[in-house]
């Protein structure tokens, strides 16, 4: 809900004659499952602001909101499923949803290794 209002919002701020697109930064979160998937043996390949692909997972046994996180067609694990429902909601609802690596650190928690930014695409 939160996340459609703000669509609102920034729909009629901008105006659709006046721009071709907007991007709404919507969540920034950590990757879950990195240590799990092919996070660690792709690491040195990827970039800071490198696009990741977001695919939708209802049929997921472990949780219905799962959201995929791919890198170059690759699975590096999921949004953290406290963070994920707004987001599944809107790709749901066949809003764009686009997500790119906001950062990479080289910390032994693998939570912390990769922060992801994830917008909707207005």
């Amino acid at each position: 809900m939160r996340i459609r209002l703000l669509l609102l919002f920034a729909a009629l701020a901008v105006g659709s004659a006046q721009a071709q697109s907007v991007k709404l930064l919507v969540q920034s979160s950590p990757l879950a499952g990195f240590q799990y998937y092919a996070g660690e043996d792709l690491w040195r390949e990827m970039k800071e602001g490198d696009r990741l692909t977001l695919v939708r997972e209802p049929a997921n046994a472990h949780d219905t909101k799962a959201v995929r996180v791919e890198w170059r067609g690759t699975k590096l694990g999921y949004l953290p499923r406290a963070e994920n429902g707004a987001v599944a909601e809107e790709m749901d609802r066949g809003a764009r949803v686009e997500a790119r690596i906001a950062k990479l650190l080289p910390h032994r928690n693998p939570w912390r290794r990769i922060l992801m930014e994830v917008f909707v695409v207005l």
